[in-house]
């Protein structure tokens, strides 16, 4: 045996080791068990069994701005009770030593959505907080995200943890972290925050000794429904009063949280006629009907749609299952739009995250903004809301990627970005928020229907006034994550001369960092004709992702034809920068 054979050899038998004490400490039966199996397959020879008890036990599942995500099971490097009860005490600590703390205990609230786990990993959270002597409080029932960043703000926590994997398969589960107090009203983490917390973390020890984790058995607070009645409330009122609500809505939770907030804040704001889909109402872990629930995947919205046509509705609305998010969908106009059926039975689009985002920040604009108002945007979302901005006499700004920047702007009235994420009332919630977000577009729409119109003339208009933005995404998954260093070295050392069949003009490093964005590992290009691509590594997936940009002029009287046309142009000209994108990249599609 070689002695790279042996050092490998070593690194195993310890790794099985450490798994035999896991397995033996672990105070969750079925996760034990599942440990347990992995061993005995493994040591019969099964390969695939070995390769899951490496990649568990590889390391510790990296805590970062978005805290902790990843698969459940057993293992360090999976959600599990040990490892939710190591940060929970890691976290613990960083508050106790936070600079400028309050001098009584910390205060923290605790959130959980229905997902495999989390009412389990939440109770474990408080435990672990009220035995290192903080005052936790925990939300009464499985609620939506934005509940739990609205009451870290409502009740003057200093931090609030909510248990939910978003957006990602039924096999994950997560645990994000925001902050309050000054300077950070509910927002969360950002650097150097998160690596202080993972520091913290890493000093808790030997995570299969239970001993360096006290946990206390009571002592925490629940909260009342009076919470998440004043969350509905201020969901609510994002609607202005006496406007125009006949508007027939079609709502899916895509098996999540989000129903019954959203119905009731959507009746409490006069928006009453609402059919949701009965398949995709109840929370379900497993999520039956879409196994990767995010609205924005293909698939994902049509039983809803099928509802949509079967009651006549005007628009479709969207949350993810922790309610974070919103998707949008209209119905196609006959004779305007292409493909459009006919008006017995419409075809429908889904809207994008840059339109639904362009739509917000210029209906709230034109409802009226006090001087000084910013609306905001990620470096990765359409410039068309600075356009909106500045037609409106506001400041616009652009923060990297991810609401915890977003959330963190100065004098912030809105922000988006391309993602399905809005933050349209950032006095009650500073993050994205997909129940008030619906409130505002139904009313939006309501009152374009009282015209005579919907929000594809509203984005018509848009166009006229700006030019058209067009915008799609080309994401790119690969199998090992040195692949995306790679691509994004080639990129570094030769940028490309032209894009689409324009001449590449200017060509940005953002890793440098600059006056409005500190430094992050992405590419900007842009184009002789106007358009823009932005690209940059995912942050929480193995994905190098692109986002494309193209403006074409209208003329302010131009007709729907000619907009018509421009989409199509636009849409012609995107594919053409992914077609090259895709080339230039060389990797798996």
């Amino acid at each position: 045996m070689t002695t790279r054979e042996e050092a490998l050899a070593a690194e195993r038998t310890a790794r099985r080791e450490r798994a035999v004490a896991w397995a033996e400490a672990d105070p969750d039966p079925a996760t034990s068990e599942q440990l347990r199996d992995l061993l005995r397959r493994s040591d019969g020879g099964d390969t695939e069994a070995t390769a899951e008890l490496d990649d568990a036990f590889a390391g510790p599942l990296a805590f970062g701005t978005a805290g902790l995500r990843g698969r459940l099971g057993p293992g360090p490097n999976r959600m599990n009770q040990v490892v939710v009860r190591r940060a929970a005490a890691g976290l613990a600590r960083y508050l106790r030593e936070r600079e400028g703390g309050p001098e009584s205990p910390p205060a923290v609230v605790v959130g959980y959505d229905a997902r495999h786990g989390s009412h389990r990993f939440a109770l474990d959270t408080v435990a672990v907080l009220v035995g290192a002597g903080l005052a936790a409080t925990l939300l009464p029932r499985p609620l939506p995200t934005p509940v739990l960043a609205f009451a870290v703000r409502a009740l003057g926590a200093d931090a609030g943890v909510m248990v939910t994997a978003s957006h990602n398969p039924p096999q994950d589960n997560g645990y994000k972290v925001y902050l309050g107090g000054p300077g950070e009203e509910g927002a969360q983490i950002v650097p150097p925050a998160d690596a202080q917390i993972a520091a913290r973390i890493a000093e808790v020890g030997d995570v299969t000794d239970p001993a360096q984790v006290p946990m206390a058995e009571d002592g925490w607070d629940v909260a009342g429904e009076d919470l998440v009645e004043a969350y509905v409330a201020a969901a609510a009122a994002v609607a202005a009063a006496g406007g125009p609500r006949d508007v027939r809505l079609v709502l899916t939770p895509l098996h999540g949280v989000g129903a019954p907030l959203v119905e009731s804040a959507l009746r409490a704001a006069g928006l009453t006629d609402l059919h949701t889909v009965a398949e995709q109402a109840e929370p379900d872990p497993d999520f039956p009907t879409t196994p990767f629930p995010n609205p924005e995947e293909e698939g994902a919205l049509d039983l809803a749609l099928a509802l949509a046509r079967e009651r006549g509705a005007d628009l479709v609305l969207a949350n993810d299952p922790d309610a974070d998010r919103c998707a949008v969908a209209v119905p196609l106009r006959p004779g305007i739009d292409a493909g459009a059926g006919d008006a017995a039975d419409p075809r429908w689009r889904q809207l994008t995250g840059d339109e639904v985002g362009a739509l917000l920040g210029a209906h709230l604009a034109d409802r009226g903004l006090p001087p000084g108002a910013v609306l905001a945007r990620s470096v990765v979302s359409s410039e068309l809301l600075a356009q909106v901005a500045g037609a409106h006499g506001l400041e616009s700004a652009v923060t990297l990627t991810g609401f915890k920047w977003i959330s963190r702007v100065p004098d912030l009235a809105f922000g988006y970005e391309e993602a399905l994420g809005y933050c349209v009332d950032p006095a009650s919630v500073r993050d994205k928020d997909g129940i008030s977000a619906a409130v505002l577009v139904a009313e939006l729409a309501a009152a374009e229907k009282a015209r005579g119109r919907t929000l594809l003339d509203a984005l018509d208009d848009l166009a006229r006034r700006h030019g058209l933005h067009a915008t799609a995404p080309l994401t790119l998954r690969v199998p090992d994550l040195s692949l995306i260093a790679d691509a994004m070295a080639r990129l570094r050392a030769e940028p490309p001369a032209t894009l689409a069949g324009s001449d590449v003009v200017t060509a940005v490093d953002l890793s440098a960092g600059d006056d409005d964005l500190p430094p992050t590992d992405g590419l900007v290009y842009r184009t002789a004709d106007g358009a823009r691509v932005v690209v940059r590594p995912s942050g929480t997936e193995p994905k190098l992702k692109c986002y494309c940009e193209v403006v074409l002029p209208l003329d302010a009287g131009a007709d729907a034809g000619a907009v018509t046309a421009a989409r199509r142009e636009g849409a012609r000209r995107l594919e053409a920068l992914r077609e090259d994108l895709r080339a230039l990249l060389d990797l798996p599609a």
